[in-house]
């Protein structure tokens, strides 16, 4: 398990508005009503939005984890005590206290020394990553219900194809950084604790290049539009944003590249809806049918089927067919949901006028004496 520096910085049970002693239950429940008041996809967009929900998101994704909330606490418990961090010893406490005697072992906060630049393989901070990129892409109704694979182009930086992303002239390499030895970071004592900060001379990196690329001028990136091909899993509901793990924008020398995150915009169908898992149809009969009783032919994603409508189906019933609703996540799928419209004819030939008239005169009592105004 990993601790991040925000453990440090961050509140994370003030961002989800719960007390620290909430259980697991109240935690989750508190993530779901913000995610869904800030996700952007109903707040337009925004930037704002955008950052708020990546915000909530990773405070859920430590304190939503019992063993990583666990880890957490007892970060905050050390930095509350006094419990000071810095170079050369590594984490320490006033008291001498031992950092077994914490209870934390190798793999847990351990990985508290990378942040402070006392990491075991010796480099404390990383190379910032590449930037996250925003792209759409639109398909069928019945593209997004089979599957399907979509060609995408993403414009942004990509590895230099000269220097291979190293940002060094062909023939030669970056060097250790002479202000951090390579560490990529330098301490800052800030009282409590003696952080690491990004290197001001490599920019974390560790490396300077003395000779750059001529072609990305020492970045290690251009810019460039490339052409991607995309997996639509089948049942994608309109609005879905899918995650493409480094498919971002290439990082500077020794950094990994950003995510791609692809909304997908699903074009409604003709007569199909949906609601969930379900697809929800609307089938005109004629009042003989309705009245009497008949077997209608209906429409699915994989062929028509026969739904029985009973004798005497009110305007307006559902009737459910399973099985033949959108393709769900874990497997199987929603329902057809079918709702019955019995349908009046606006123009009718004499002989119907005529037939109607004959069954208007032997019908029984009226529908509406329930009413009180007609007997």
């Amino acid at each position: 398990m990993t601790v991040s520096r925000e453990w440090l910085e961050k509140d994370y049970y003030a961002v989800l508005g719960v007390a620290r002693n909430a259980s697991q239950a109240e935690v989750k429940q508190a993530y779901r009503k913000l995610a869904q008041q800030h996700h952007p996809d109903s707040s337009e967009g925004s930037p704002a939005a955008e950052e708020r929900f990546k915000e909530i998101a990773a405070a859920y994704d430590v304190l939503g984890d019992e063993a990583k909330r666990k880890e957490y606490d007892r970060v905050r418990d050390m930095a509350s005590s006094g419990f000071r961090f810095g170079p050369g010893g590594g984490p320490r406490g006033a008291g001498g206290v031992r950092f077994e005697d914490l209870g934390f072992g190798v793999g847990g906060l351990g990985d508290l020394f990378d942040l402070f630049g006392e990491g075991r393989g010796g480099a404390g901070t990383r190379a910032r990553r590449g930037a996250d990129l925003v792209a759409e892409v639109e398909v069928g109704f019945e593209e997004a219900m089979a599957g399907t694979t979509v060609p995408l182009r993403v414009t942004g930086s990509q590895p230099c194809a000269t220097c291979h992303g190293s940002g060094a002239r062909p023939g030669t390499a970056p060097s250790t950084c002479p202000q951090c030895a390579g560490a990529g970071s330098v301490a800052v004592d800030q009282g409590l604790f003696s952080m690491a900060r990004p290197c001001p001379r490599c920019g974390g990196r560790g490396q300077v290049v003395e000779d750059p690329c001529p072609t990305c001028d020492g970045s290690g990136s251009t810019t460039a539009t490339r052409t991607l091909r995309m997996r639509i899993p089948a049942g994608v509901e309109d609005g879905a944003r899918i995650r493409l793990a480094g498919r971002g924008e290439a990082g500077p020398p020794g950094g990994g590249p950003g995510d791609l995150y692809v909304a997908v915009r699903v074009r409604p169908h003709r007569f199909f809806e949906r609601r969930g898992p379900d697809l929800l149809l609307t089938v005109p009969v004629t009042y003989p049918e309705a009245a009497l009783g008949s077997n209608v032919k209906v429409p699915t994603l994989n062929g028509a089927v026969t739904l029985k409508v009973p004798s005497g189906t009110r305007n307006g019933r559902t009737f459910r067919i399973r099985g033949k609703g959108a393709p769900k996540r874990r497997g199987g799928h929603g329902d057809l949901l079918v709702t019955v419209e019995v349908e009046v004819p606006s123009k009718l030939s004499k002989e119907e006028r005529d037939l109607l008239k004959r069954l208007r005169e032997a019908g029984g009592a009226s529908p509406r004496v329930h009413l009180g105004t007609e007997r």
